[in-house]
């Protein structure tokens, strides 16, 4: 599932930050061996530098080196939970996302990083219960992130009021987030409030027409549905145009093409 690469990697990237290219255990270790808790981290991080390479029985050697030294570190479980999530092993991936959260039950990412796994499984309603969790902490440095997943996580489960509260909470954690202007103007356009649809789908096209971000199926078909309340047919047929051409096999080129009939 595109989805679930997408947020694998995307977790995977946040949580090697800062560190360069893939070390050797030695170079990684002898770093660290001043302490405990820096050769934990090494061979963690090892790992997850593996994982992300796509050696997947290296990752899973580094980590469990980690374990080796001190069965209860927590990061070590989430970075195995990882790597069994991209080996679709999804039972154990489970078992070590669980396991990560009962040691540090206050962690973010670790709740964070589980409600991701959950929305890839479409078990929806925990994976809101997760993620709402992860965005507790004012302090974790992915949480405009966070309330951005959450968003689609309340869409899915039919709750557009918390949607729209969490995607508004991501602009405000976040900045210029497109892909939450185009859902908040999605949501407030279903709801018919047009003006505020506007306000967001504008906010979103300063973006694209400025080259800082390219248009999605989504925000072409929200285009399209809002040029014509607008009554502005030229428009409309642009961003046609642009969804028949570049998105042809969408789902919201179904929905367009479904409309027109």
């Amino acid at each position: 599932m595109i989805i679930a690469r997408v947020l694998i990697g995307g977790l995977i990237g946040l949580l090697l930050s800062g560190c360069t290219g893939l070390q050797t255990e030695s170079e990684a270790v002898n770093k660290n061996t001043v302490s405990t808790e820096g050769a934990l981290q090494a061979y963690t991080t090892l790992g997850l530098q593996y994982l992300q390479s796509g050696d997947t029985a290296n990752a899973k050697s580094a980590v469990q080196k980690a374990l080796d030294i001190d069965t209860d570190y927590a990061p070590s479980y989430n970075a195995l939970a990882l790597i069994f999530q991209v080996e679709d092993e999804v039972v154990l991936a489970e078992k070590y996302y669980k396991k990560a959260i009962d040691l540090a039950p206050d962690l973010a990412m670790f709740h964070n990083n589980y409600g991701a796994f959950l929305f890839t499984q479409e078990r929806y309603q925990e994976a809101c219960v997760e993620l709402a969790k992860a965005t507790e902490d004012p302090f974790y440095n992915n949480r405009a992130q966070t309330f951005e997943n959450l968003g689609r996580c309340y869409e899915q489960i039919g709750r557009s009021d918390v949607a729209i509260h969490a995607f508004e909470r991501s602009l405000k954690t976040g900045g210029m987030r497109p892909l939450a202007l185009v859902e908040l103007a999605d949501l407030y356009l279903s709801l018919g409030n047009i003006p505020k649809a506007e306000e967001y789908f504008t906010q979103f096209t300063e973006l694209a027409n400025s080259k800082q971000v390219n248009h999605s199926a989504k925000s072409l078909w929200v285009g399209i549905r809002l040029a014509r309340e607008n009554n502005k047919v030229s428009l409309a047929i642009t961003y046609t145009l642009l969804l028949k051409n570049l998105y042809p096999e969408s789902d919201e080129y179904k929905q367009y093409k479904e409309s027109a009939r």
